[in-house]
C-alpha cells in the first residue's frame, strides 16, 4: 500500500505539520500524565480509523511501559477493569470530542464535569488540544491513506 500524497514530503504540508508538531509538544509537555496522553491517541486513532496513528501510539506507549492488557482494552475501556477513573473520563470525552458530527448537542456537560472532577484547568486544556491535534492528524493520515505497521517508537523525535 502506497499513500495518495508523500504529506511528510511535501514542502506546504511540512510547514503545516511543523506547526501541528509545535501545538503537539506543548501537550507533550503539560502536566496531562503521560499514559493518559497515549490512551487518547489510541482511543482517537481507532475511532477514526487510523492505522498509522493507532500502530505509532500503541508502540510508543508500549516502548514507554505500558501493558499489553492495558492496550489491547483501549477499545473496550467502559468494560474494562484496568483503567482509572481519571484515565476513563480522559477516554470519555475522547469519544465525544471524536465524535462531534455524531452527537446533536456535542460533548456533554456530565462528561466534562467528570473529566473536571479529575483534571485541573491547564490538564483541561492540554486534554482539549490533544483530542483536537490526534484528530487533525487522523484525518490527514486517514485522507492520503498513509500505510501502517512500520513505524518504530521515537521514529519522529
Amino acid at each position: 500500500m502506497e499513500s495518495r500524497l508523500n504529506f511528510f514530503g511535501n514542502p506546504l504540508a511540512g510547514k503545516v505539520l511543523k506547526h501541528i508538531n509545535s501545538a503537539n509538544k506543548v501537550i507533550a509537555d503539560s502536566t496531562l500524565p503521560a499514559a493518559t496522553q497515549e490512551l487518547v491517541k489510541i482511543r482517537s486513532s481507532q475511532i477514526n480509523g487510523c492505522g498509522f496513528c493507532t500502530d505509532m501510539h500503541t508502540k510508543d506507549a508500549a516502548h514507554a511501559g505500558e501493558t499489553p492488557q492495558r492496550l489491547h482494552l483501549v477499545a473496550a475501556w467502559r468494560e474494562a477493569t484496568v483503567f482509572t477513573d481519571a484515565e476513563r473520563a480522559a477516554l470519555e470525552l475522547t469519544e465525544q470530542g471524536t465524535r462531534i458530527a455524531d452527537a446533536a448537542g456535542g460533548v456533554t456537560d456530565e462528561a466534562w464535569a467528570n473529566a473536571a472532577k479529575h483534571y485541573d484547568e491547564d490538564q483541561l486544556a492540554a486534554l482539549v488540544s490533544l483530542i483536537a491535534v490526534i484528530n487533525a492528524y487522523n484525518r490527514v493520515n486517514v485522507i492520503v491513506q498513509q500505510p501502517a505497521g512500520d513505524y518504530q517508537p521515537g521514529q519522529f523525535g
